[in-house]
C-alpha cells in the first residue's frame, strides 16, 4: 500500500496542518507498518513548468495529436510527476486555507498533473471522463475562521469545494476532508479545534487501516 502525502504548507514543524496530518500518518502506520509513504513537499519541490512547450504539448494531447519530439524532454518532467501521483493508493493533502482557497503551490501542482490521457480522457461524445479509479483521498485543512455548513462564512469556502471538484473530475470520488476551524480566534477555541481535528484524523486512519486489512 502506497500513500502520497502532498504538503502545501510552508511552515514545516510549526504547521498546525501538518500536526494533524502527521497524527493521521502515525495512526495509520501503527496498524500498517508496511505502508510506503512518499512526501511531495510543494514548497521545497522544483515543479516542472506549466507553460511554453508543456502547454503546447497539453493542447496537442487534448486534440489527439502526438507530442512534438522537440518537446518530449520537457514533457517527461510532467510525466514523472504524474507517475508519482498515479502510483499511490491513498492521497493525503495537507493544505491551509489561503484567501478562501488553496495555496498557490497546490494549484500549480494540480495544473501540472491534471493532463489529458493521463488523469482524464474523453468519451465518444467528447465528454471528459476521469481515469483515476479505486483511490482514496484525505484532505486536511486549517482555517482561520469557521466555514462550517450553516455559518455566515460557509459561502466563502472555495477550498473544499474546489478539491472535491477537481479530484472528482479525474475519478477520485472517495474523498474526505478534515477541516480544523476556527484557528485564528481565541487561544482556547484554537486548541479545541486542533484537538477535535486531530481526533477525527486518528479515527479516520483507523477506518482506513481496518478497510485495507479486510481487503
Amino acid at each position: 500500500m502506497k500513500l502520497l502525502h502532498v504538503v502545501a504548507s510552508p511552515r514545516g514543524t510549526r504547521s498546525r496542518t501538518l500536526t494533524i496530518a502527521n497524527a493521521f500518518l502515525q495512526q495509520l502506520q501503527a496498524k500498517h507498518p508496511e505502508l510506503q509513504v512518499q512526501t511531495r513537499d510543494l514548497f521545497a519541490a522544483d515543479l516542472p513548468p506549466v507553460d511554453g512547450q508543456n502547454m503546447d504539448s497539453k493542447y496537442r494531447l487534448m486534440v489527439g495529436r502526438p507530442i512534438d519530439p522537440g518537446h518530449a524532454e520537457s514533457w517527461a518532467h510532467i510525466e514523472a510527476l504524474i507517475a508519482e501521483f498515479l502510483e499511490a493508493d491513498i492521497y493525503l493533502v495537507s493544505a491551509p486555507m489561503w484567501n478562501f482557497s488553496i495555496p498557490y503551490v497546490l494549484k500549480y501542482y494540480i495544473d501540472a498533473i491534471v493532463q489529458p490521457r493521463y488523469l482524464f480522457g474523453y468519451d465518444e461524445h467528447g465528454v471528459p471522463v476521469g481515469l483515476v479509479h479505486g483511490k482514496k483521498m484525505v484532505c486536511i485543512t486549517t482555517r482561520g475562521g469557521d466555514y462550517s455548513l450553516g455559518t455566515p462564512m460557509n459561502a466563502y469556502d472555495a477550498q473544499e469545494s474546489y478539491l472535491r471538484q477537481i479530484f472528482g473530475f479525474v475519478g477520485i470520488t472517495d474523498l474526505q476532508c478534515i477541516n480544523a476551524q476556527p484557528m485564528d480566534l481565541a487561544p482556547g477555541t484554537r486548541a479545541a479545534a486542533l484537538e477535535d481535528a486531530t481526533r477525527a484524523a486518528c479515527l479516520l486512519a483507523d477506518q482506513f487501516a481496518d478497510a485495507y486489512s479486510v481487503a
